[in-house]
């Protein structure tokens, strides 16, 4: 027990808390910035089995961010990359890769058999289907999110309201790390502080993260938040599926331009979000399925979409072509 001594020293772990760490099951979403120091303290720290959900390949443009990976990772799988690098760190922990995407088909089954999920991807749809999952199944859920120099880390489900909960509707644009830049620090920063909450739920150290979220600000060094535990669910919400969960009698809708880049939705409508105006557009008794490459267009054609039908509607966000296809 050499290795672990120095947190084992301390009067709020203990030997119990060690143990906990090695019985534990953790699910990381996205083998990115986040889950750079998430990995390294979490594994370091004995956690007995990780699996790593990343679809991705690694990229020159992240590797000021993404620190796990060297100039010779470019190209290769993330997941299967980081857990190659995790097995050098601590023989202790073991790590399952899969080289996907958390989504709508696949969640539920990967949710369910870990005790903690750590919501360290770059989408906002994986978010949401992460903390749907969670919620229903009881699981405790850590989310974090950076942008530009701006994050915020929070602990959601497992007795505590869900991500919809605090964060119910979608902004008019939403940010990305390709399109409004990130500094390599400010990840670093919020990966840590998701690592530490997740420790807490996992060994039980009090007071609990679950219902709390914290925020920083890179510029002004500043740290801030607040507690949502008595945060109400919100009702009617819009949830994602995967392409594959279509039925034949669908209104499926493509709000992507021509042209637009991504996997191909074979038998859609394809309209733009301010068709959704007209009171003429309706899916006539049908279920209403909008799909676009992130969920953003999707979630605001729904929003629009609601405010005259009251059927069912659900969205899908069809991401990008994996990288090398």
């Amino acid at each position: 027990m050499s290795r672990y001594a120095r947190q084992i020293a301390l009067p709020e772990f203990g030997p119990a808390a060690q143990d906990r760490l090695a019985a534990a099951h953790v699910l990381i979403v996205g083998a990115g910035g986040l889950a750079a120091p998430v990995l390294q303290y979490l594994v370091g720290a004995g956690v007995g089995r990780i699996t790593l959900m990343d679809g991705d390949r690694v990229s020159v443009t992240n590797l000021h961010r993404q620190t796990l990976f060297r100039m010779d990772d470019i190209g290769k799988s993330k997941a299967d990359t980081a857990a190659h690098h995790m097995a050098h760190l601590n023989p202790d922990s073991t790590i399952m890769a899969v080289s996907a995407p958390l989504d709508p088909a696949n969640a539920s089954d990967h949710v369910t058999s870990a005790d903690l999920v750590l919501d360290c991807a770059d989408s906002f749809a994986a978010s949401y289907v992460a903390s749907d999952t969670c919620l229903a199944a009881g699981i405790p859920l850590i989310s974090a999110s950076v942008v530009g120099t701006s994050g915020y880390c929070g602990g959601f489900c497992g007795g505590a309201p869900s991500l919809r909960a605090v964060f119910p509707d979608l902004p008019e644009r939403a940010g990305s790390c390709a399109a409004d830049g990130v500094l390599g620090p400010s990840v670093g920063v919020v990966g840590s502080l998701q690592a530490q909450m997740a420790m807490a739920v996992l060994t039980g150290m009090t007071p609990a993260p679950l219902g709390q979220l914290v925020t920083f600000e890179a510029i002004g060094h500043r740290f801030g938040g607040f507690r949502f535990d008595r945060a109400h669910e919100p009702q009617g919400g819009f949830g994602f599926i995967a392409p594959a969960q279509t039925r034949p009698d669908d209104w499926l809708v493509d709000l992507r331009a021509a042209g637009e880049a991504g996997p191909a939705l074979p038998d859609a409508t394809r309209l733009q979000v301010t068709d959704f105006d007209r009171s003429d557009i309706r899916p006539d008794g049908r279920r209403a399925v909008l799909a676009c490459r992130t969920g953003l267009r999707s979630w605001q054609a729904a929003t629009r979409l609601r405010a005259r039908w009251d059927g069912d509607i659900t969205l899908i966000a069809l991401g990008d072509l994996p990288q090398g296809d």
